[in-house]
């Protein structure tokens, strides 16, 4: 085996990534306090082509160098906005006809193995402060609650890392719909 290098793995250029087609899934971020955190999003969301994301309350926005370091150039390919409120962009984006997904431990959660998408669907995704998680005011908006089996003694993970699960089980069911 060899390490491929970075010009032979085919990448989209920024200006491609812009034109070419989304999975129909955006990320709503609510209240995510590390900038770390939110770069790592970025990254993911850019990683598995989604439409994008909202960032909410006192998540912070790129320009931000703390962002930066981990999105590494993911906020100039991915779509953001910023909202005051998280419930707006749940608003939103249920107004645009998207299922509001919140990734949280709530009564009558989906166990995310057992996730279904209608593949003609639009979905956002919701993920939490790092100690909250997603405000019960959001929950009480959204259409579902998805949660990650865990087996160990956490009772969570960190926000970068159960995203990155959930996004990749959610491209995994819609994988379908993306032609490069």
């Amino acid at each position: 085996m060899r390490k491929l290098r970075n010009e032979e793995l085919d990448r989209l250029t920024v200006k491609q990534y812009h034109q070419s087609a989304k999975i129909p899934v955006a990320v709503i971020l609510d209240n995510i306090r590390s900038q770390n955190n939110i770069g790592s999003l970025f990254r993911t969301a850019d990683a598995f082509r989604l439409e994008g994301m909202m960032l909410c309350g006192i998540t912070s926005t790129p320009p931000h160098r703390e962002i930066h370091k981990t999105a590494l150039g993911a906020t100039e390919s991915v779509h953001w906005e910023y909202f005051r409120e998280t419930l707006e962009a749940v608003s939103r984006l249920k107004s645009e006809g998207y299922r509001i997904l919140a990734v949280e431990q709530a009564e009558n959660a989906v166990s995310l193995e057992k996730l279904s998408l209608d593949i003609e669907g639009k979905y956002a995704l919701v993920f939490g402060h790092e100690i909250r998680g997603v405000e019960q005011a959001v929950i009480d908006r959204c259409d579902l609650c998805i949660e990650i089996p865990q087996f160990g003694t956490k009772h969570s993970l960190n926000v970068a890392v159960a995203a990155g699960i959930v996004i990749w089980e959610v491209h995994r069911k819609l994988s379908g719909m993306l032609k490069r």
